[in-house]
This record gives C-alpha cells, structure tokens and sequence, in this order.
C-alpha cells in the first residue's frame, strides 16, 4: 500500500515535470524536491478539497460530459499554487492546460505501471 502510493506520488512529480517543460507560464522551483512537494501537496489538495469540489460539480460535469472536470482540477492547481511558494502558475488557461498535461501523463503514466504489475502478477 504504502509502495504504491509513492510510486502515484512519483508519477504526479513526473507529470508536473511535463507540465513545466512543456508550458512557459508555470514554474516549479526546488529541483527535484520542489515537485516532490508541489506532487505531495496537490495530491492532499486533490484528495480532501477536490473531492468536495466534484461532488458539488458532479451535475455540471455530466451535463458538459466530463469537461468542466478539466476546470476543477485546473482550480485545484490554483489552490496548490496559492499554498505553495514552490508552484507558480501565471493564468487561468495555463492552469487549464497544466491540469490536462497533467492529468494525460499521470494516466499514461499509471497505466503503464498497472500493466506491469499485472504482468508481473500473471507469471506468477
């Protein structure tokens, strides 16, 4: 249990790591510890607030078929930004886009590893 959750941590610090490089108008800094953080720290932001935030939305998100959950989770980012002095985030559609990046590279990302596992798994 404890694994698995620091390989999603580790996952969400890659995926933020994407983000950053691939988009000019956010920036995490610490080095390797500051996504560590940012990743930890979005990740109980997600966890407790989002929750909370797509239980509320659920209408709206099954009324634009699952895209106004792409502007929860970019609000989540501007919480996470809001608490941290190591995430900055300069705009509203930056935090769209880094909340898409983000959410297509921790899926991949998760992905690949469930299939491992159940490689992994099957051979045995």
């Amino acid at each position: 249990m404890a694994r698995r959750i620091l390989i999603r941590w580790g996952i969400l610090a890659i995926a933020f790591a994407v983000s950053v490089r691939l988009l000019s108008n956010i920036e995490v800094v610490g080095g390797f510890w500051g996504y560590v953080w940012v990743a930890g720290l979005f990740g109980l932001v997600n966890a407790f607030i989002g929750t909370f935030l797509r239980i509320l939305t659920f209408p709206i998100t099954v009324l634009t078929l699952g895209i106004s959950a792409l502007f929860v989770n970019a609000a989540l980012l501007g919480i996470t930004a809001g608490l941290s002095k190591r995430l900055t985030i300069h705009g509203f559609w930056t935090a769209v886009w880094a909340a898409l990046i983000i959410t297509l590279v921790s899926t991949i990302l998760n992905r690949l590893v469930e299939d491992r596992r159940a490689k992994r798994a099957s051979r045995t």
